[in-house]
């Protein structure tokens, strides 16, 4: 399992949501009393996961800004979990078979089932974005502790002794859960579920005798979920919503889609961008009804012939209920990383099917598994490709998709950084055709226009991005940067301060501060916003080279010297940084 995910080691941090989280973020770096008042504190990102930036906090001290060891730490939680879900696997078949777990050794064709249930998650390619992409850890710790819960329930429920320990264990598991990442919120009903099936605790003919036991038993877990719910909801902050009628068609397309997807795992991206106007009466939204309709006939049929299989659908679609768009957030309509959670339910229902439900002789049931979990190590493998770097994952996107806004906004920005401005003015028209209303494209075209010389026409798109998102801090900051260099150093200053209202930690917009500073010879004013953004960015080369330059100015060669030489020690091939430094060097030598 581990070498389907091997190339991930490799990976870089991504222009999706890794800059801010990682590379613009400072708070996380270690695990000092002020780091975890942070993790404990922040709604970062509209998500509560203090035991995860925990995790990410141990990869700095273990790592620093290395994303290989982050990579590792996620591939050996995925790992942990293949191991847990199969000995959740096991009990649950065992239980299934024979009524009780049982003290004795486990059959051969049990172990065989539960281990390859285990591996038909682990290796899936819907994993790889969860796994490989370093701002998921999320999702992989999150589901460690969920299946941790989950056995420790199972043990409760099926064995006499130590119960007590068993059922604080699942609880405190589901605090971790829930600490994690509020996704596991739903799993008060898949013990629920299986209660029903294959635990047999309760039967809808003596359900109310049963009702009050079970009550008692799952209140703790309903009262977590309710909190997780409520936290979630301040976290998020959620945008404005979908009519319902679009939020429906929104949610029967996400189920069709995860399914159709984990049953033919093929062009696969890493974002499947929201409509800009859903028709609910779209072919392919009309096709979703369809299917869920029959998905629910066919639970219904199978309630009697087939427990199983039904509990692991039902337990499927309640963990996906999240997920499914009925509160939408973010841009896309569907992602590989929301069958995280749900997808150990689709695997027991696979195994179930293959080595029990459907009389398969045991030859092929076997022969059958192992040529798909090769097939499926092999596309994972491939797929795990898409988060090398940014490039292959924003053109992955447009392979999938070539009318993706977003795809195209990165990739504009990408081709600025390279310094190929007509490439990436290319996509930022592009996108601001797609997306008229997309602040981020605004934004990227304004970067390519200023690179022009085109201040004023930048400026115009600056605006629009801010007037669309009053809350853009790189738009803001991009705008006093073209403001300066039309000569109102003042509105500049004005703008680069908003920006930092709204982030503290914009490294650039400090930069920027000093710099407009310093071209007003106010050089003991620059320099502190010099070393706040070395502060929130240890590696900013430009933070270090402007702090040289206005240390020279001030005469203070040594010191600029030093500044340059850091520079250098960043990036090498900064040659403004190696002129000033010869310069500084020898009117040094000269005094």
């Amino acid at each position: 399992m581990c070498l389907t995910f091997a190339p991930a080691i490799a990976g870089e941090f991504v222009s999706w949501d890794d800059a801010k989280n990682f590379l613009e973020n400072p708070h996380y770096r270690g695990l000092r009393p002020a780091n975890l008042a942070w993790m404990w504190s922040t709604f970062h990102l509209g998500h509560y996961i203090p035991l995860t930036w925990m995790t990410l906090g141990l990869d700095y001290v273990l790592w620093g800004m290395n994303p290989r060891g982050y990579h590792a730490t996620s591939i050996a939680i995925h790992a942990a979990n293949a191991v847990l879900l199969y000995f959740v696997a096991l009990r649950l078949f065992r239980v299934a078979r024979s009524g009780v777990a049982g003290r004795e050794p486990a059959s051969v064709d049990l172990v065989i089932a539960a281990a390859f249930a285990a591996l038909l998650f682990a290796v899936h390619p819907l994993r790889v974005e969860s796994v490989a992409w370093i701002t998921e850890r999320r999702d992989v710790l999150s589901l460690f502790f969920m299946l941790l819960s989950t056995l420790a329930y199972l043990r409760w429920a099926t064995e006499s002794e130590r119960r007590r320990r068993w059922y604080a264990a699942a609880l405190v598991g589901f605090v971790c859960a829930l600490l994690s990442k509020a996704t596991s919120l739903t799993l008060p009903v898949i013990f629920l579920i299986l209660n029903f099936y294959p635990l047999r605790r309760i039967q809808l003919a003596s359900l109310r005798a049963n009702a009050r036991m079970l009550a008692l038993e799952l209140a703790p877990f309903a009262l977590l979920s309710l909190g997780a719910v409520v936290l979630s909801i301040i976290a998020l902050h959620p945008p404005t919503q979908l009519p319902f009628s679009a939020k429906l068609a929104v949610t029967a397309y996400s189920l069709f889609f995860y399914l159709e997807k984990t049953v033919v795992p093929i062009r696969l991206a890493p974002l499947y961008e929201m409509p800009q106007h859903v028709m609910p009466v779209a072919p392919k939204f009309l096709f979703a009804y369809v299917f869920c309709a029959a998905l629910v006939a066919s639970v219904w049929t199978m309630r009697r012939r087939w427990p199983g299989g039904v509990a692991a659908l039902v337990a499927f679609v309640f963990i996906s209920l999240p997920m499914l768009g009925i509160v939408q957030n973010g841009p896309q309509i569907a992602a590989d990383r929301y069958t995280y959670h749900a997808s150990p339910a689709v695997a027991l229902f696979v195994t179930g099917a293959i080595f029990f439900a459907l009389g398969i002789p045991r030859t092929a049931a076997r022969l059958i598994a192992a040529v798909s979990v090769v097939l499926l190590a092999l596309l994972t493998a491939d797929q795990t490709n898409t988060w090398r770097d940014s490039l292959h994952l924003w053109s992955r996107v447009l392979a999938i998709d070539s009318t993706s806004a977003i795809a195209h906004s990165g990739m504009a920005s990408l081709a600025y950084k390279s310094g190929d401005v007509d490439a990436g003015l290319a996509h930022s028209v592009r996108a601001v055709s797609l997306a008229p209303n997309y602040p981020e494209a605004h934004n990227d075209l304004g970067v390519g226009l200023a690179r022009r010389g085109q201040l004023s026409d930048a400026a115009t798109h600056y605006r629009h991005a801010i007037e669309l998102q009053p809350t853009y801090d790189e738009a803001l900051n991009n705008l006093g940067v073209v403001t300066a260099a039309q000569g109102d150093l003042p509105a500049a200053v004005e703008l680069f301060r908003r920006a930092l209202k709204i982030n503290p930690d914009y490294a650039d917009a400090h930069v920027n501060w000093g710099n407009a500073l310093v071209r007003v010879r106010r050089l003991d004013d620059a320099i502190p916003h010099y070393k706040e953004a070395i502060s929130a960015r240890p590696d900013h080369e430009d933070a270090y080279h402007n702090w040289g330059v206005a240390l020279a100015q001030k005469g203070e060669l040594a010191g600029a010297i030093d500044r340059f030489r850091q520079t250098l020690a960043i990036n090498p091939n900064h040659a403004e940084a190696r002129l000033y430094l010869d310069r500084a060097t020898q009117l040094l030598v000269k005094r």
